[in-house]
């Protein structure tokens, strides 16, 4: 056995809470020949978190190892809408803004892989030819006691909550995928178990030698208790700017700096020893600069690095002014004055007025240094500095 194969087995092992088979997975690295690595996305949501970095990161060493990273958007599977973790059917999207949401991933995994060594695949490709017959000896290829084993769906079925049909065909549609890529090694979620092991099984329905599974952790979000996760507000977005990679990093609790640095950082022996270095009385805030500073030059550059880390210590730290703020012009058309309340909303500060409420009387608004707590306040015709939480600034600059 080559010490290369060993070398990626010891990394498989590190870097995965699932490995299905390793017997398997050492055969198919003897093989000599670059393995094909699946890596499923289902673009119901245009924006990628640092908490898909868990894999991708793990992808890019294998693509060091010169295997084929595949990286495959489930456009059609997302006309179907993945159930996964759901209480109920959630709605289907259209063609079109599956299509709008898969240009903007593309986008955003070229900040963590090479993608001009990253095969990338359409399951609409093979799905859209597919006719009654293919459905039906694809279904015919497992059973509803097995699609019942996924947890979400038994619990669903348990407490009597309604399962549409076609849902059933998400993971059967997502493990066909495996055949149609002949995948030798899919990655993905410690939550997507289900879905990859039934991609084993299709692939011996359909006569292929039965792909490894790799699952990857979950890393915690920034509240440090749920799942990363934009709709659950706890999430840094790949394409955010570095001072708010920065600064969401800077807010996380001490009690999640070792799971950050293990699944983030894997590798930075600086910032794992700075990590074990608290026990003798190191400052957690230095350990999180050091891992803040990691992410932001991992999607923006050292560069970016350093700027953000600067702006953090001016603006947040010592509780300074941003020198470059952007500018925002409102109109009060016509009127005397504008509500600071349509100015959030306005200025794109918040996505509606409800959310613009809550962020005035929750205290997180500050107009020249001083908090508004009234949602009748208003601001005449003026220039003012605006702060929107402990990140956001602009100038703002109201004519009539």
């Amino acid at each position: 056995m080559s010490a290369s194969i060993e070398k990626q087995l010891a990394l498989f092992r590190e870097a995965t809470v699932d490995l299905v088979s390793e017997p398997e997975l050492r055969e198919k690295l003897a093989s000599g020949r670059p393995l094909r690595i699946k890596f499923g996305c289902d673009p119901s949501s245009p924006n990628m978190h640092v908490g898909h970095g868990v894999p991708l990161e793990l992808l890019r060493e294998l693509q060091d190892f010169g295997h084929t990273i595949i990286f495959l958007i489930g456009d059609f599977t997302g006309m179907i809408g993945d159930p996964t973790g759901r209480s109920r059917t959630r709605p289907a999207l259209t063609r079109e803004e599956v299509s709008a949401n898969a240009v903007t991933y593309r986008e955003q995994v070229g900040l963590l892989l090479d993608t001009t060594r990253v095969e990338t695949r359409f399951n609409s490709e093979w799905m859209d030819e597919f006719r009654a017959a293919d459905v039906l000896r694809l279904m015919a290829s497992t059973s509803v006691a097995r699609i019942l084993e996924r947890e979400d769906f038994s619990r669903r079925h348990r407490e009597g909550v309604s399962i549409a049909l076609h849902e059933f065909l998400y993971p059967l549609v997502q493990a066909y995928d495996s055949v149609a890529l002949a995948a030798d090694i899919e990655l993905g979620g410690t939550d997507q178990l289900f879905n990859l092991l039934l991609g084993r099984e299709i692939q011996r329905a359909y006569g292929q030698s039965p792909q490894i599974v790799l699952t990857t952790p979950l890393l915690v979000g920034t509240d440090g208790v749920e799942k990363m996760s934009k709709s659950l507000g706890n999430a840094i977005g790949v394409s955010d700017t570095p001072e708010d990679i920065y600064g969401k990093t800077m807010s996380i609790p001490d009690g999640a700096l070792p799971e950050w640095i293990r699944l983030l950082a894997r590798g930075n022996t600086e910032l794992s020893r700075n990590l074990a270095g608290l026990a003798d009385g190191g400052n957690p805030r230095d350990v999180k600069a050091g891992l803040a500073r990691h992410l932001v030059a991992r999607f923006h550059g050292e560069a970016a690095a350093s700027a953000a880390e600067t702006h953090f210590d001016h603006v947040i730290r010592k509780g300074g002014v941003p020198d470059d703020l952007t500018e925002v012009l409102l109109r009060t058309e016509g009127a005397p004055s504008i509500l600071v309340l349509a100015a959030l909303v306005a200025g794109g500060f918040a996505a509606s007025k409800g959310e613009a409420r809550r962020l005035i009387t929750q205290g997180g608004v500050r107009v020249d240094g001083s908090v508004i707590r009234e949602l009748d306040r208003t601001l005449s015709p003026g220039e003012y500095v605006l702060q929107v939480g402990k990140l956001r600034w602009a100038r703002l600059v109201v004519r009539s």
